[in-house]
């Protein structure tokens, strides 16, 4: 039947609990109550929990704080747990210089077994009973450490001619995926609870996949490996220490609509995310121009003279992004801070 054949079929009859007995008024459809979404600006940096899409993440987030825009910085898998940046609001213009920012991952490897995946929920593909001492491990380490070259796992999001290489693999193709350049600042051996498994730390950029080092550790050693657990420990300025999890952002925002509390307490500044930048003060008429998305000329001996990006502010409140180029600000993002704001945020110990 081609598509135009549906224009010829008889109009479908209503379902039978569609109609309403003889004698009854159809059923009124309850209303569902909507929360109005509202302006929210920060970051929730969550600790999010095993389990979890990084998407679904968002969507809860969102979700608690009535937001109309949210985003996070980078996904973590469903099988990791950890630091999960989420940008509410205008937050989300300063997603990239968190996805460019330095990682610290702990993950476990598990020996003995090569996955299709390179975690455990994907097949065996390559087994060995051999095992690998303290030393034997140390001694390879270096060779992960600087830029090297890394091929992706089969199981990533890596697009293979307009299509993702795991759906790719969920389909039962192998496909040649080609190796790609990252930094790995430092990896260490943290402990060996048994013989089957080895506990690592990684401090890595953009791009790193910690599944794929655990593979090529595995072949290495002739013992072959994958990651069995996985716990991103910070991103940039986001640390441990910043982190929520999910069971206290909930009470959280309980007990601030009950009028005890703020659900600011929760977020951190938007400008958080921009600590590796420096931050210009400009005056009231300097701040309008740049509102206005037009360039200012700083004059005079203390005027700077760098080239560079930079995020302005004006009595204390960011106010955009900018190119610094010799006195001449060029503002490129152009922040829009009325709602709720984020403050310093969870401080946990």
């Amino acid at each position: 039947m081609s598509e135009n054949d549906n224009d010829l079929l008889a109009p479908a009859a209503p379902p039978l609990d569609a109609i309403p007995p003889e004698g009854h008024a159809p059923r009124e459809k309850k209303k569902q109550f909507r929360r109005d979404k509202r302006d929210v600006h920060g970051w929730v940096v969550l600790d999010k929990p095993v389990g979890m899409t990084s998407t679904h993440a968002v969507s809860v987030i969102k979700r608690l704080f009535t937001a109309k825009r949210a985003g996070h910085a980078g996904t973590l898998d469903p099988l990791a747990s950890g630091c999960l940046p989420i940008a509410l609001g205008e937050a989300t213009k300063t997603v990239p210089f968190v996805q460019d920012s330095r990682k610290l991952y702990r993950f476990t490897i598990q020996w003995g077994e090569e996955r299709d995946t390179d975690d455990s929920e994907g097949k065996v593909t390559h087994s060995s009973d051999k095992r690998s001492t303290s030393d034997q491990i140390r001694a390879v380490l270096p060779d992960y450490v600087g830029t090297i070259q890394q091929i992706p796992p089969q199981f990533s999001a890596i697009k293979i001619e307009g299509e993702r290489a795991y759906d790719l693999a969920r389909d039962g193709q192998t496909v040649e995926i080609k190796a790609r350049e990252v930094n790995i600042g430092r990896l260490e051996l943290i402990e060996e609870p048994d013989a089957d498994h080895a506990v690592l730390e990684a401090e890595c950029g953009k791009g790193t996949y910690v599944r794929s080092l655990a593979r090529d550790i595995g072949r290495q050693l002739g013992c072959y490996g994958h990651v069995s657990a996985l716990r991103r420990v910070s991103v940039g300025s986001f640390t441990p220490e910043t982190m929520i999890p999910l069971a206290d952002l909930e009470a959280l925002c309980h007990r601030a609509a009950a009028g005890e509390g703020s659900l600011a307490d929760a977020l951190m500044p938007v400008e958080t995310a921009l600590d590796d930048i420096p931050a210009l003060a400009v005056d009231g008429s300097d701040a309008a121009r740049l509102q206005r998305g037009q360039a200012v000329l700083l004059r005079g001996r203390d005027a700077p003279n760098f080239r560079g990006p930079v995020y302005v502010t004006v009595k204390g409140r960011l106010l955009a992004l900018a190119e610094m180029d010799r006195g001449e600000i060029v503002p490129k993002r152009v922040f829009n801070l009325a709602g709720l704001l984020g403050s310093a945020g969870p401080k946990r110990g």
